[in-house]
């Protein structure tokens, strides 16, 4: 099981909550700290996780309301286990910036309203993707205040998206269908015309045939 998954498993599901995405980050500047909350120094691998959280339907709106957060996950050097750390509500995002438009790079801030911090993800693409369904998760889930995104490769916000790209397959394998179950309709109902046709000379052949016998008896 990968460090992603684990932490899935071990951090987000005993609450009933969802991982919709993690990326593995280290500080741009790194902060002094003499001290760690586990009573000692060591070494330690950091994860912004986003994840989700949906609650029981409610008798109204028979929707389900569903609260998303970004929580900072920390695994400490020598051990197997995940430590949840910080965490904010999506609502409290503020701005999300990627940095650099122009080239794929790892580099990326996050502005809460009581927090800013500066990242390094492991990978530029593990960014992409992080911030992809970031900004998937925002448009779906806040009505307002949306966070700003900016600096962020055009790709973040659209057109090479993977959950366009994926939204786009859906899309294509739908009109797909439907034009399969059109041009079958066509066949059929092209096939129920012949079958009409020749009912309706069968019937005057019939018809034909007995008045030829008619005549041939008088």
């Amino acid at each position: 099981m990968n460090a992603k998954s684990a932490i899935s498993k071990e951090i987000f599901a005993p609450h009933d909550e969802r991982m919709l995405g993690a990326v593995q980050v280290k500080r741009r500047t790194k902060k002094k700290i003499p001290f760690l909350a586990t009573g000692g120094q060591g070494e330690y691998l950091t994860y912004i996780c986003l994840s989700v959280v949906c609650f029981s339907l409610c008798s109204v709106t028979n929707k389900k309301p569903a609260q998303a957060s970004i929580t900072k996950v920390k695994q400490f050097e020598g051990s197997t286990s995940f430590v949840r750390r910080t965490q904010w509500m999506l609502e409290q995002l503020r701005q999300v910036n990627g940095i650099d438009p122009n080239r794929d790079s790892p580099e990326f801030d996050l502005l809460f309203e009581n927090a800013f911090d500066q990242w390094v993800a492991n990978t530029a693409s593990e960014k992409c993707t992080f911030f992809q369904v970031l900004h998937h998760t925002c448009q779906r889930y806040l009505t307002d205040k949306k966070p700003e995104f900016i600096n962020c490769q055009s790709k973040i916000m659209g057109g090479n998206s993977i959950l366009h790209s994926a939204a786009d397959s859906v899309t294509s394998a739908v009109q797909k269908a439907s034009q399969a179950l059109n041009e079958r309709g066509e066949r059929l109902g092209r096939a129920e015309e012949k079958t009409e046709e020749l009912k309706n000379s069968a019937q005057q052949f019939a018809e034909t045939a007995h008045k030829v016998r008619f005549w041939q008896d008088k």
